[in-house]
């Protein structure tokens, strides 16, 4: 099978679910990273591998959806508990931008009292004082729940949120998009097909989104290839994914629990997502919970993108992954691998080359 699946991409066709399952549960590792590396150096000739200069300002770990696999969120009377104010969030940009970042990241939790007029006059003070700064924030779930509140569609919210400063849109909170993984995982979180309608609205508003994908929870190969060819579709139909980031599940300090993916299944999904995701531009390697060295390797399994340095990432860190990358060693990393290295925009603008 590898050889017509070879001669399919080689032809600029794109594979089959059938085709998709093979590679990630039969082919060698070694060949489905070869054919993502081609695809790669298809899309992005010029050898350069970007990241981008960003901080993740978690706003609330107050959060309604209580997923099994989060260690981050907090009922609103536990200890630790915590809304950040309008001038904390303010510094915090500061700090950003006095380091040259150029984007941010804020998502929380499903706060219940936290609706649009919240979100309206924090991102307006946010683009008043640093318009520089591209507002990449929100995720599906989390626009959808203000919706809710607020008594709104998607497609007003979106709308009254972009007027107020939100430039783009996340796409945190996909997991897998198969509602039967969804319910077992995250059963008060939306469900696939509500994570679709919000970026299918995003995308008709012109605004740029991205798609991620956690997995090795308790989702089954099939659920995998499932999830791709759903992005693929969305993307297909007009949307406006400028990235695919697949990161692996990280069991501490959660009701889950269980193992994380290895470090070759990781690369194997990787691999994959760059071979089906052929109509999305980018691949980010997730160095946040993979480190330096294994992002490093993901160079080579179809990845163009090390996403952002993180000035600082809370999520991630409860469940006690904490890896730090800093500027100097992420163009390390880049350079160590004989790739030429890029700050970058949001947007894939490259702001200035090492």
């Amino acid at each position: 099978m590898l050889k017509s699946i070879t001669s399919k991409i080689d032809n600029g066709e794109t594979i089959d679910r059938a085709e998709a399952l093979w590679l990630l549960t039969k082919a060698d590792l070694l060949a489905v990273g070869r054919l993502a590396d081609g695809i790669r150096k298809r899309l992005h000739p010029d050898n350069l591998v970007t990241f981008v200069v960003d901080r993740n300002v978690n706003y609330t770990n107050i959060c309604e959806s209580k997923c099994k696999f989060c260690a981050f969120y907090r009922d609103e009377k536990d200890p630790g508990a915590y809304l950040l104010g309008e001038e904390e969030i303010f510094v915090k940009i500061a700090e950003l931008v006095e380091k040259g970042g150029t984007q941010l990241l804020m998502q929380g939790g499903l706060h219940s009292g936290l609706g649009i007029g919240f979100f309206e006059n924090l991102f307006r003070g946010i683009k008043e004082r640093f318009p520089q700064v591209q507002n990449h924030s929100l995720s599906p779930a989390e626009i959808t729940h203000i919706a809710g509140i607020s008594k709104l569609t998607i497609r007003e919210t979106l709308t009254r949120l972009k007027d107020a400063g939100l430039d783009s849109v996340p796409g945190g909170g996909a997991e897998i998009l198969v509602d039967r993984v969804r319910q077992d995982i995250s059963p008060k979180k939306i469900g696939w097909e509500g994570w679709a309608a919000v970026m299918r609205e995003a995308a008709a508003l012109s605004m740029p989104t991205t798609a991620t994908m956690m997995f090795g929870s308790r989702e089954r190969p099939e659920d995998v290839v499932e999830h791709l060819f759903r992005v693929r579709s969305l993307q297909a139909e007009g949307g406006s994914f400028t990235a695919f980031i697949p990161w692996t599940y990280q069991p501490g300090n959660t009701e889950l629990g269980g193992k994380t993916a290895t470090g070759v299944e990781y690369l194997k999904v990787l691999a994959l997502s760059r071979i089906v995701l052929d109509n999305v531009p980018n691949i980010q390697a997730s160095w946040v919970t993979q480190g330096a060295k294994m992002s490093q390797v993901a160079l080579f399994f179809g990845a163009n993108d090390l996403g952002g340095t993180m000035l600082e990432e809370n999520v991630v860190a409860a469940a006690g992954c904490i890896f730090r990358m800093t500027q100097e060693e992420m163009v390390d990393i880049i350079k160590g691998a004989g790739f030429s290295a890029a700050q970058r925009t949001t947007l894939y603008r490259v702001v200035r080359g090492f």
